[in-house]
């Protein structure tokens, strides 16, 4: 499946390139934006790309293995909340720019097995992690061991669900009577706890399906995503050189949140950055019709002073 990025022509807009400069793209994925930064910042440039799913890494490298620009390209498995371990043995001591694109990649929604989308019967995993090891957090952990109340807050902390109390009440009873075990165990349960309005939306009204916020708290939750945000960028923002710019695309309000409000602490803090975004960037209509997984993205942009 071609990876598809999102709100290209702004990234690299805001970013900023120069020939000769030093970028991390912090959620590499398959690549959409590193190809364009690694044509503008040339041969002499540097990008340096994380991306924790080694799967999707792997899949990349194998793309890029006859490319011209290989050799400007710095490939590392890893979470970008652990910037500072990841780097050090490239001996980088600062950086020209940054992106952090904290969209889900369309290959682990259609091909990783980890039951990421409520669309395909697959094992409760949730991690970005390929290799799971024995004490690792999943969704299945959390479904068939935490109690009603952890559960619930976490559907309502990471998911915003209004009827995360019913649907933690729901999956308490059914995994008396079986462990839930696959994505549709856990569709089903949520679509029997939620009122028929949420279920069957009328033709014309809400759009968002009933299991949306549900798979989208309990992801976040598995891995630890807000709190990886907000390491990864203070760490960014460490790493960058004066009159570097940021770029961060967020999905949902959550992550879009802690990105408004770090970019607002710098700006504050001796004006330690310009925002560069009064309101976030949005993608056009055009966009939207030719990627539909676009739509709910926001883009922020800041330079370091």
């Amino acid at each position: 499946m071609a990876h598809i990025p999102v709100l290209l022509k702004e990234v690299i807009h805001y970013l900023d390139l120069q020939p000769g400069d030093t970028i991390l793209d912090a959620t590499i994925d398959g690549g959409g934006h590193a190809a364009e930064i690694l044509k503008a910042i040339g041969k002499n440039g540097k990008l340096i790309g994380i991306e924790q799913d080694k799967e999707i890494l792997e899949q990349l490298e194998l793309r890029i293995k006859n490319k011209e620009l290989n050799s400007n390209l710095i490939l590392i498995n890893g979470n970008f909340r652990d910037l500072d371990e990841l780097i050090a043995p490239y001996n980088i001591k600062s950086i020209n720019g940054a992106i952090f694109d904290l969209g889900m990649s369309s290959l682990q929604l259609k091909e990783s097995g980890r039951g990421f989308s409520f669309q395909k019967n697959e094992p409760l995993l949730m991690t970005f992690k390929s290799k799971i090891w024995p004490d690792d957090l999943t969704t299945k952990e959390i479904i068939n061991r935490w109690n009603e109340k952890e559960i619930a807050d976490v559907l309502y902390e990471y998911g915003e669900e209004r009827y995360g109390r019913r649907i933690a009440k729901g999956i308490v009873e059914a995994r008396k009577k079986e462990p839930i075990e696959t994505t549709f165990d856990l569709v089903d349960v949520i679509r029997v706890n939620v009122p028929a309005a949420y279920r069957n939306p009328p033709a014309g009204g809400r759009r968002i399906n009933c299991c949306t916020r549900t798979f989208q708290a309990l992801r976040i939750a598995v891995n630890d995503e807000l709190k990886a945000l907000e390491e990864g960028i203070e760490k960014t923002w460490n790493l960058l050189s004066k009159k570097s710019k940021l770029v961060v695309i967020s999905f949902h309000s959550l992550e879009d949140r802690i990105v408004k409000n770090f970019f607002r602490e710098k700006f504050k803090n001796n004006k330690e950055g310009i925002i560069l975004t009064k309101k976030p960037v949005t993608p056009a209509e055009e966009e939207i019709k030719l990627n539909p997984a676009s739509a709910s993205a926001k883009l922020r942009a800041i330079e370091k002073l």
